[in-house]
């Protein structure tokens, strides 16, 4: 199981926030660069990078901090936040990004995933955000009648890199993971599932890797993390 520990931007610096609310961020670190390099030096294999304002703007709002992350280290990024076009996948990939995350425009425009899963093989992710059953899209701050398993079939052929999975009730609020939510969307399709929201200990990655059925590819690191209530060493070795 591949673990990413987040750096969620809002404003330029690396905060976590509570069930995607940017009104309740807290800020953790105010260089992203400095945060990229503690999670490289740790012994981590990927870093899970989120433009928050980008999100909801529908647009690159926090490049800098991106790029300056980027060439801070020289493990893999996955980055998602207000990317919507070719245009966008392709210039974030040009600047060293490893896998682009589409969220919003994987259920408005789901033709746009399979054009860039094409021509970015293994590049592109797929961000299904689950809350109350149903996907959130624009940062969280918009709700569609689609359920996650529907939405996640619709790239099942498409040659998407990953799906990352995350449960909004749960998100910043140190809850444990829903091991079903996670387990089910695994069970549904052939896409490797990441799992997001709500990792409070390392019982939790202990609990995904126990789980029977098709394995859950790997766990997305926040609060808990940045607080210390687990850390590197202990998850990374659950994860192994």
């Amino acid at each position: 199981m591949i673990l990413y520990p987040a750096i969620d931007l809002k404003d330029g610096v690396c905060v976590r926030v509570l069930h995607g609310d940017l009104g309740k961020a807290t800020v953790f670190n105010t260089s992203p660069a400095d945060q990229g390099r503690a999670f490289a030096d740790a012994g981590f294999h990927w870093i899970h990078v989120v433009d928050l304002n980008g999100a909801v703007e529908g647009r690159a709002v926090n490049a800098e901090a991106v790029k300056a992350i980027l060439g801070a280290v020289s493990i893999p990024v996955q980055l998602g936040g207000g990317i919507r076009s070719l245009d966008d996948i392709e210039r974030w990939i040009e600047a060293g990004v490893s896998r682009v995350i589409l969220g919003t425009v994987a259920v408005r425009e789901p033709e746009i995933v399979h054009e860039a899963a094409r021509r970015f093989p293994e590049q592109i992710a797929v961000s299904v955000d689950v809350r109350a059953g149903k996907v959130a899209v624009q940062g969280w701050t918009e709700d569609s009648d689609l359920d996650a398993v529907t939405v996640a079939r619709q790239f099942e052929d498409a040659g998407v890199g990953a799906l990352i999975v995350t449960d909004i009730d749960r998100d910043g609020a140190l809850m444990g993971f829903n091991v079903e939510v996670f387990g089910a969307m695994a069970d549904a399709v052939s896409i490797p599932v990441i799992a997001a929201g709500g990792l409070a200990s390392v019982k939790d990655i202990e609990k995904l890797k126990a789980r029977k059925g098709r394995p859950i590819a790997g766990a997305v690191l926040g609060r808990a993390l940045y607080t210390g209530a687990i850390t590197a060493d202990e998850a990374l070795r659950a994860a192994a």
